[in-house]
């Protein structure tokens, strides 16, 4: 899988918004499924894998993720290219969630903050960009009033399995793929610009982009990796950095 932590002073912009949806409590704690799968209610549809919503005119998906334990941080399959601070490699296990299928639209951005910020503009279906952290959480408190559903980012492990492929995973070093031409718009071919989500191969939960495009917030704080098997970590209770993917 492809860095998830990296010189977390330096990125002020090009900073995409991942969004996970945590709709009860009793959903993370229990894993559920069937009966408690999130009502996307007058705002869209849901099925077993997915629920929709429109907000101004302006739809989305959350993608379930199934619960599971997996080994997160630098593990065999990204060779060289681990960082030190992805290490030790660690147990993690999670309940369910649901997390976006793509990265926030400037789209969906405007829909819900009627602005605009980004720098790159040529259309809507970008993902929206040059925001803080600080932002996303302004944006998510706007959406939980306007669905009456309760978003937030993911945490680091969240955003990591869900990366993975979750329980469907095959193993790749990138998003979906071992090509990263296949899966991720990066230096190599992203002519030094954003591009629309979702247009690279999806990974093994129909998830886009978790590889390249935009450096995506998480709610953790930044801290250092431990041995200690955890169950649905939430990272430091206090830092300088706010993690991103």
């Amino acid at each position: 899988m492809i860095k998830t932590k990296k010189n977390m002073k330096k990125y002020s912009k090009l900073m995409a918004l991942a969004m996970l949806a945590i709709f009860s409590l009793t959903i993370v704690s229990c894993g559920g499924d069937g009966d408690d799968i999130p009502n996307g209610g007058n705002n869209g549809g849901n099925n077993d894998d997915a629920v929709n919503y429109v907000v101004n005119g302006v739809s989305f998906k959350m993608i379930k993720v199934k619960g599971g334990t997996f080994q997160m941080g630098a593990t065999s399959e990204q060779v060289s290219d681990a960082e030190d601070d992805e290490k030790p490699a660690h147990q993690v296990t999670l309940s369910d969630y649901y997390i976006g299928e793509t990265e926030v639209t400037q789209d969906l951005w405007q829909a819900v903050m009627g602005s605009n910020p980004s720098s790159f503009r040529s259309t809507g279906k970008l993902p929206v960009e040059s925001i803080s952290w600080d932002d996303c959480q302004t944006f998510i408190t706007k959406l939980r009033t306007l669905t009456g559903q309760y978003f937030r980012l993911p945490t680091e492990s969240e955003w990591e399995f869900a990366a993975r492929g979750g329980t469907k995973s095959k193993g790749y070093k990138y998003c979906g793929s071992n090509d990263i031409d296949a899966v991720a718009w990066y230096g190599s071919n992203s002519e030094d610009g954003t591009h629309v989500v979702g247009t690279k191969a999806p990974n093994e939960l129909g998830l886009y982009d978790m590889s390249g495009n935009l450096w995506e917030f998480c709610q953790d704080w930044y801290g250092s990796y431990g041995n200690v098997p955890q169950t649905n970590p939430t990272g430091p209770a206090s830092g300088t950095y706010r993690i991103l993917c």
